[in-house]
């Protein structure tokens, strides 16, 4: 049996998004704002970003620069989604509200039951979590370990047999098929395909996020056709 591993990359994408790897659960990065407060974070490079439930907090990049304006709104969880030059990456923004109680043990407790093997360290110093995900009940146990705060993307190394890539990607499928696109495995990395709008294209990259469990090398060949501009119409009639 074919195995894949899934290794996160050590940095912590706080100024760049320098890593080719599409992005999954767990989030690369967890940032608390105030609730109308601002806070900037400046990027190497950027070319868009959105967030999940802009009820919650908005971002914006600065015209001219790669800076990132954040704004908290009310308390509240959502997601940021940050894109530039075919790769991208989810933070966590949290705002406002008193700590919240100490994350249930719950989750990880039913992944050390269904992920034979598994080895997790949830301490500050070394936290880290080693998988092998060889059936849907330890994927699934395992998407919904790393919904929760206990660790970020970069802490992770997980390793696929071939069927559980399979069967991830024909749940990727319907989806992105009505958005126009076309996602196929070339080797361990998933190649996303067609042409489709600005608006397609970002859902597209949320349904990865969502619907998948660590990450893989994701090759973005996707043409963004963006609207025409409006016609300026014919000069008004001078009368004649």
């Amino acid at each position: 049996m074919r195995v894949f591993p899934l290794l996160a990359p050590l940095a912590v994408l706080l100024v760049a998004l320098s890593s080719p790897r599409a992005r999954a659960w767990p989030v690369d990065l967890s940032m608390r704002l105030e609730p109308g407060k601002e806070r900037f974070h400046k990027l190497s490079v950027v070319d868009w970003v959105e967030v999940e439930d802009p009820s919650i907090a908005t971002a914006e990049v600065l015209e001219g620069s790669n800076e990132l304006l954040l704004t908290g709104l009310k308390p509240g969880r959502t997601l940021l989604l940050l894109y530039a030059e075919g790769k991208f990456a989810v933070w966590r923004l949290v705002v406002g509200g008193p700590p919240g109680p100490e994350p249930s043990t719950e989750p990880l407790a039913a992944a050390h039951k269904t992920c034979p093997g598994l080895k997790a360290t949830t301490q500050d110093a070394g936290r880290g979590l080693t998988a092998e995900v060889k059936d849907s009940r330890c994927r699934e146990a395992l998407r919904s370990l790393l919904k929760t705060d206990t660790y970020l993307a970069r802490e992770l190394t997980l390793t696929f047999e071939l069927p559980l890539l399979q069967e991830q990607l024909a749940a990727l499928t319907p989806t992105l098929k009505d958005l126009g696109l076309r996602v196929s495995y070339r080797g361990a990395g998933l190649v996303l395909e067609g042409t489709t709008t600005p608006e397609s294209h970002r859902r597209a990259l949320w349904e990865l996020f969502h619907q998948s469990v660590g990450r893989v090398p994701l090759e973005d060949r996707v043409t963004v056709r963006r609207p025409a501009p409006p016609d300026a119409g014919t000069p008004a009639d001078s009368g004649r």
